[in-house]
């Protein structure tokens, strides 16, 4: 059944490419030349594999290795009981193309353990990297053009490696803070727009540059917002004065949004501001806070408790004959 949902997903884009080839001819019946696309390999299918392959080896125990089969087919021998651990969650946060159809995937797990008395316990966030070799379009990770089989396989079993590092980031770009002072204007403008956003009160476009198209979130999670810090890139935070119409400012909102049962709940926003009619208004709601010009992120420096007992992964080095039922 796994192996069929797996076709079923990969075919998509395949199916999608048929129709559109077989709708490219020409009204005399005669097909249009097709110019030949190279296309970049996706990580998506591989990456999806890689994560069912470790909720279900972290979910297997002796006597149940053949629910690993799916996604490996060497021998496998367990000694532990099935379902002494388990996985909440599966997230894959890296994934490298080694070799033409040939992926490292680093797949994040919350995982539990369960004793012979039935007791569960948080073993926290671990990393397992897992080697995948597709059979396919570059669209579901493989590296053959219009390759119509379609296959995935783990050429070995999960390895647990070191977490990623934790880094120190970047300053961001929003050096003068205005705290959350309710006559700002700027503070006045953000108040409105986020409460129109996430609580449904008023009419966001009240708030938004003409031609900004924003959508307020639906249904409404939240009865009120309140500003609880307002920084941005101006040169002075004693200055309120709206200046003349299109000047833009960068504005980085902290916010607290109550929710139905009166608790709140910290969030941030980034967003550019811009000046008409001596007022601002939402020009647009940013993807991520700016950073400051010149400020890298800090690796931290590995220490013996952090990095003790936990050897380097190897690297995975790609086969001269590739076989997705290659062990």
């Amino acid at each position: 059944m796994t192996a069929g949902a797996w076709v079923l997903i990969a075919s998509g884009p395949l199916l999608g490419l048929a129709g559109l080839l077989g709708s490219s001819e020409t009204a005399q019946g005669a097909p249009a030349p097709v110019a030949p696309v190279t296309q970049s390999a996706s990580d998506t299918g591989p990456s999806g594999f890689a994560q069912l392959f470790v909720a279900t080896y972290l979910e297997a125990g002796r006597g149940s290795e053949k629910i690993l089969a799916p996604y490996y087919s060497g021998s496998v021998t367990l000694t532990s009981a099935p379902g002494s651990r388990s996985s909440s969650r599966t997230v894959a946060v890296a994934s490298h193309e080694v070799g033409p159809g040939y992926w490292s995937v680093t797949v994040a797990a919350r995982v539990a353990n369960k004793d012979a008395k039935g007791t569960v316990t948080d073993a926290g966030l671990q990393y397992f990297q897992v080697p995948v070799q597709v059979l396919g379009t570059p669209a579901a990770g493989g590296a053959a053009q219009g390759q119509v089989v379609l296959g995935y396989a783990a050429t070995a079993l999960p390895a647990q490696i070191a977490a990623p590092a934790s880094l120190t980031p970047s300053a961001l770009g929003y050096p003068t803070s205005r705290g959350s002072n309710p006559t700002d204007p700027a503070t006045q403008t953000v108040s409105g727009f986020l409460s129109a956003y996430l609580a449904g009160k008023g009419d966001l476009t009240r708030y938004t540059s003409p031609g900004v198209v924003l959508l307020p979130v639906a249904p409404a999670p939240y009865t009120g917002v309140k500003i609880t810090e307002l920084s941005d890139d101006s040169a002075k935070a004693s200055d309120s004065a709206v200046p003349g119409d299109g000047k833009s400012r960068q504005v980085l909102a902290k916010v607290a949004a109550t929710d139905t049962t009166g608790t709140d709940h910290p969030m941030t926003y980034a967003l550019t501001l811009r000046s008409r009619g001596g007022r601002w208004e939402v020009a647009s709601l940013g993807a991520a806070p700016l950073l400051q010009p010149g400020s890298n992120p800090v690796v931290p420096t590995p220490t013996a408790s952090l990095n003790s007992g936990s050897p380097a992964p190897a690297e995975i080095q790609t086969p001269a004959s590739p076989s997705p039922s290659a062990s």
